[in-house]
């Protein structure tokens, strides 16, 4: 008996290691996780602008690391119209072929086209542009929504409406 509990232990461990190799450990952040990794008020460039709560969405890896952004309320800020989200990534990540280390972050985005956005990541402290990728209208999608973030076990995407794009958790 011990002995299959030993050999059942071992495979869950296995197992475990395998899915965070993968990155299949990642979920979908919780209400209260988040509230307390994004700010009530986010630092932009030399302002603090409000952020809209209940539109908050990020993943963890279950060991203290997250991803997540928040819409920005900028309506008297100088920031209107140039960023839309507030992001804070705890772990490298690369977008539109530019690695963004650990830190914070704004997001702008722009219509190319009516199927296509074009979006933008800025440091939040400076608002210099450090990366910038096309977010294409996404069928599959059939729940518009703010922003999220999905985990990359599922999908690897971001969204913004009904609009995703591509990331990479980086090691």
């Amino acid at each position: 008996m011990l002995r299959i509990a030993a050999i059942l232990s071992f495979t869950a461990a296995l197992l475990a290691a395998a899915q965070s190799a993968r990155g299949w450990a990642w979920r979908s952040a919780t209400e209260a996780e988040l509230t307390k990794l994004l700010p009530a008020r986010a630092p932009v460039e030399q302002e603090r602008i409000e952020t809209e709560m209940r539109t908050a969405s990020g993943i963890t890896d279950g060991h203290g690391k997250f991803i997540a952004g928040v819409v920005l309320i900028t309506a008297g800020y100088s920031a209107e119209g140039k960023y839309s989200h507030y992001f804070v990534t705890q772990v490298p990540l690369k977008i539109g072929g530019v690695q963004l280390a650990p830190g914070a972050y704004v997001i702008g985005w722009k219509h190319l086209t009516e199927d296509k956005l074009n979006v933008s990541f800025y440091e939040a402290a400076t608002g210099k542009v450090l990366a910038a990728t096309e977010a294409p209208l996404n069928p599959s999608i059939s729940r518009v929504e703010s922003f999220r973030i999905w985990p990359p076990g599922d999908r690897s995407l971001m969204q913004i409406g009904r609009f995703t794009f591509n990331y990479q958790i980086g090691e």
